[in-house]
């Protein structure tokens, strides 16, 4: 290994600021056009399908994967690609059930179809009870990227922490979803590169393929702690989640033009599921042959300290800052538009002007931002990180007793307002009991038995005879079937009356009516603008980063660096410059 690696230098900087300065001139560039809510919340439904699949799939993790998940294929090995694969599951059962019913929802958040639906009590009441949530959880997402960066860069973790803050409420801010989706695209790509130039140098290292997959016990799907048992709930939990409650994944579905588009994103993510948790955790299953004995977390960063050369590692430092980036962004964005659609229009302000709205948007932007950012500063001083994370865990008991609702809204006809709202209170009750019976009743350090279970507080699971389970996974799948059978209950003892029956049929037949068919399709809020194709912006961003990449050369020794670095630069430079040159206009607004 060259001597200087493992450190960052000049052409890691170069990486780094440039890449920065792509991020705050895409949020720049479409400044300009935002001049609806509909162009900021939902990109003016013209988002096409290969970029809104990008962003999903970049919005759907952040660097905490990486770290999780490559410790679980240093210690485990293909277990850890096992456990991702279950978002395979959760985005077929979402692409199949639910993409051609938010799309043609014709929605601009994703909680405002519960009013048409059920009542303006449960859409107010999830929406409420969504936004608090996303943002304690930002907090804690903006110190993890805070210490990756401080770690990488050598600066104070508050520097980094607010620098990388407000890099991604700026943009975020300015574009809106154009902005977001476009930036989530450059970064898979950036992401990409990274991860295809760990790869082989990782499996070099360790002496080749055969040594790899040789390991003994190297393609064991699951163990004893991660079990099959284990991995149907955490399928389970991904089901209800993406295609319900996480609501930056839904708005990936109506931002596009039409039902046919929806569903080409939806297949996009599943193909990327399929192929990338291999590439991302090989490399940490490959370290076990030539790092050994270290502390599984850190397989990550070590193995990007002792393989990557001067810029690469730059790179890769900004390829872990875009996973969590682009899951940011998506939030600030999903929870301003609940904000803005939700709250302000639909309680304070019902007929405020498409310049108004999108005034207040930037605004709840900015609040949403900022607030994770105060968050992420208390948890800083090392006083609220407990407090936070109970916040957290307790928010998220309420995660499936309203995914389940809004599930059952779009799929029956049955299903009544009354049984949504006591399948939600059942549902949460259930979870606010066993977390005080598991996490606050049980003495700390014992095991105790409980229903013939035991509860191991140190490691956060059950054990029930030589099952371990989590106990969020337990938390979430017990919520779910109490607010089903309680939402089952109660529609049966007590069905809808005529009037709000009628009002549910008229809401499924517009569910069954594909886009383009009713007369609020052709109607287009403010004057139709034209800009540049997100290929020629895509296409610059694209161009540049391979220019960043052969402008570190001159820095990377070894033959086989030089070689990826020259062959992914002028890859990028070479497809980047096609996009550009093929680029034509397309209609908002």
């Amino acid at each position: 290994m060259d001597p200087t690696q493992g450190h960052v230098q000049l052409p890691d900087h170069i990486m780094l600021v440039g890449y920065f300065v792509l991020m705050l001139g895409i949020g720049i560039y479409f400044y300009r056009y935002m001049r609806g809510m509909k162009d900021y919340f939902s990109g003016g439904n013209v988002i096409p399908w290969w970029l809104s699949g990008a962003s999903f799939y970049m919005t759907s993790f952040s660097a905490f994967a990486f770290v999780f998940f490559s410790a679980l294929a240093y210690q485990y090995g293909w277990v850890a690609v096992t456990l991702y694969w279950v978002t395979v599951p959760a985005t077929i059962f979402s692409v199949v059930l639910f993409a051609k019913r938010w799309r043609r929802a014709r929605i601009d958040s994703p909680v405002e179809y519960l009013e048409t639906r059920y009542s303006s009590l449960l859409r107010q009441l999830f929406a409420w009870q969504g936004v608090p949530v996303i943002m304690v959880d930002d907090g804690l997402k903006l110190v993890a990227i805070g210490t990756f960066l401080s770690v990488g860069l050598g600066m104070p973790l508050a520097y980094s922490m607010f620098g990388a803050g407000v890099i991604m409420l700026a943009y975020t801010f300015m574009g809106g979803l154009w902005a977001v989706a476009v930036t989530d695209f450059v970064q898979f790509v950036v992401m990409l590169v990274a991860v295809l130039v760990l790869l082989p140098l990782s499996i070099l290292k360790a002496g080749g393929l055969h040594v790899v997959f040789g390991a003994e016990g190297f393609f064991h799907l699951t163990n004893v702690e991660y079990n099959w048992i284990y991995v149907a709930l955490l399928a389970l939990l991904y089901c209800l989640a993406w295609s319900s409650v996480k609501w930056p994944l839904i708005q990936r579905y109506y931002c596009v033009r039409d039902e046919k588009e929806a569903v080409k994103t939806g297949w996009f993510v599943v193909v990327l599921n399929i192929i990338s948790p291999p590439l991302m955790f090989i490399p940490a299953m490959a370290a076990v042959h030539f790092l050994p004995d270290i502390e599984p977390k850190e397989v990550y960063p070590r193995l990007c300290a002792v393989l990557l050369p001067a810029g690469m590692l730059g790179l890769m430092v900004a390829a872990m800052f875009s996973a969590t980036m682009s899951m940011l962004s998506g939030d600030y964005n999903a929870c301003a538009s609940v904000l803005t659609n939700d709250v302000y229009r639909r309680l304070i302000r019902p007929n405020a002007s498409e310049k108004e709205l999108v005034f207040v948007g930037r605004l709840m932007t900015l609040l949403v931002g900022m607030i994770a950012l105060g968050v992420a500063f208390i948890m800083l001083q090392g006083t609220g990180e407990g407090l936070f994370r109970t916040m957290v865990t307790l928010f998220s008991i309420a995660t499936a007793p309203v995914a389940v609702p809004m599930i059952l809204g779009l799929l029956s006809k049955r299903v009544t307002n009354l049984s949504a709202i006591i399948g939600f209170v059942c549902g949460l009750a259930v979870g606010l009991y066993l977390f005080f019976q598991f996490y606050h009743w049980m003495p700390k350090g014992e095991q105790t038995p409980i229903w013939g279970m035991i509860w191991n507080p140190e490691k956060d699971e059950l054990l029930v005879g030589s099952l371990r389970l989590k106990m969020e996974v337990v938390l979430f799948a017990s919520n779910a079937l109490v607010t089903f059978f309680a939402m089952m209950v109660t529609s049966l003892l007590k069905p809808m009356g005529a009037e709000d029956r009628a009002r549910v049929e008229s809401f499924q037949q517009r569910l069954a009516t594909p886009i383009g068919q009713l007369e609020e399709d052709h109607i287009k809020s403010g004057e139709g603008r034209e800009i540049l194709s997100p290929f020629f912006v895509v296409g610059i961003c694209i161009l540049l980063i391979g220019l960043l990449l052969l402008a570190v050369l001159p820095w990377i020794s070894g033959w086989i660096s030089i070689a990826l670095d020259l062959v992914f630069g002028l890859a990028l430079f070479i497809v980047g410059g096609l996009m550009s040159w093929k680029s034509g206009k397309v209609r908002i607004g």
